[in-house]
């Protein structure tokens, strides 16, 4: 699905190949038979616990499960169970098989399905509406946390609109536990909210863009979770109409964080009354102190390293969306900017690392895996599922 300007939509999901071959002279449900699931890392980068996705009615009709809480998968050369989702996407029925693997660029590994009850797997994604804290929306999985603002933030002095980050240094879920404690700008061994967002798109938000500034539209009024873990959050947000420039825009996001990842897969949906289509810009916030930007209009990139906070560290902060994008600063924020068709999806990714955390302790380092990030869901069209 295309915008006016034939911008590519990107994908959160992995590079990958599956496929699935039953095991000679046995059935699924006859004497314990078993499947064995192919995954082949077809890219140039090695994953680390990325998450396949599979169609549940692929996976159904190619192994014979039928049962969804009677089957696991095994890796099999270290006869692990791994832990599994089943995606629902809002729905009641099952959507997509979901679990990581880990392999080396150009590599494969193999999987075995198993007819057996499978353990609760540990949560490591969570997203919750918290009206407690003026109707924020807050979600994370076990390498960082974001949050965005409510309506009940509007009528107060601390109000903001851009995406928040809070930074983590534990593999533990610790939203609840921040907001029980009512202290997160602290730091208690895991982490904090040190970010500062304010009246900018803070950590990759995206609102129209009309005469060189960005227009807020406010607050999300609604919300929703379509999955919540324990590989994967999906969630959408809905936001008021409001009238910019004499046309009515009334949108819709929706954003999804993986287990194990530092970026967010977001989906925007505007639609518009008085025009076909509608400029929108992605933001990162700038600091007054000087940190080290990169900006690759070629590839759709842009990464922030953010100069380091003398009590708390560094911030590192990322937009990849599609080719050819226009990539200014203005004021303070570094923007990417493109146009989208009344009612066509537009979908980019945008997320958050810290330097305390200890995957990402250099700006080099951070743009290094943002391009390798970009190259994955580039590659994306070249997935193939093959049944065999």
């Amino acid at each position: 699905m295309t915008s006016a300007v034939h911008m590519r939509i990107l994908s959160f999901a992995v590079c990958l190949t599956v496929g699935l071959s039953l095991t000679a002279g046995s059935a699924w449900g006859q004497g314990g038979a078993r499947s064995r699931v192919v995954v082949h890392n077809t890219g140039e980068a090695d994953w680390q616990g990325r998450i396949v996705s599979i169609p549940w009615s692929e996976f159904s009709s190619s192994t014979g499960v039928v049962d969804t809480a009677l089957f696991r998968i095994v890796e099999v050369s270290t006869k692990r169970e791994v832990p599994i989702q089943l995606e629902r996407v809002g729905g009641t029925e099952v959507r997509n098989v979901l679990f990581p693997a880990s392999v080396k660029a150009r590599d494969s590994m193999v999987f075995r399905v198993e007819k057996a009850r499978r353990a609760v797997p540990v949560p490591l994604t969570f997203a919750r509406h918290v009206p407690e804290r003026k109707d924020d929306f807050a979600w994370e999985n076990d390498r960082i946390a974001f949050r965005a603002y409510g309506k009940a933030l509007e009528r107060t002095n601390e109000n903001a609109h851009g995406f928040d980050v809070w930074v983590k240094r534990t593999r533990a879920l610790v939203i609840d536990e921040r907001y029980r404690r009512n202290d997160y700008h602290e730091d208690h061994g895991d982490g904090l909210d040190y970010y500062s967002v304010g009246f900018t798109l803070g950590a990759g938000n995206v609102a129209p863009f009309w005469k060189d500034s960005v227009w807020y539209p406010g607050n999300h009024s609604r919300w929703e979770v379509l999955d919540n873990g324990p590989l994967r959050t999906t969630f959408r947000l809905h936001y008021d109409p409001v009238v910019l420039n004499g046309i009515r825009v009334s949108h819709v996001k929706t954003v999804s964080l993986d287990a194990g990842s530092h970026m967010n897969r977001i989906t925007v949906e505007y639609r518009t009354e008085g025009a076909d289509s509608l400029p929108i810009a992605m933001g990162i916030v700038l600091r007054k102190e000087p940190g080290v930007m990169h900006a690759d209009e070629r590839t759709g990139l842009m990464t922030y390293w953010e100069p380091m906070h003398p009590k708390y560290g560094t911030t590192g902060v990322a937009v990849v969306a599609g080719q050819g994008l226009r990539i200014r600063t203005r004021g303070n924020q570094m923007i990417m900017d493109a146009r989208v068709a009344s009612g066509q999806p537009f979908t980019y990714h945008a997320g958050a690392c810290w330097d305390r955390e200890g995957t990402f302790t250099s700006a080099e380092a951070w743009e290094a895996w943002v391009r390798s990030f970009q190259g994955t869901i580039r590659s994306e069209n070249n997935q193939r599922i093959n049944f065999r």
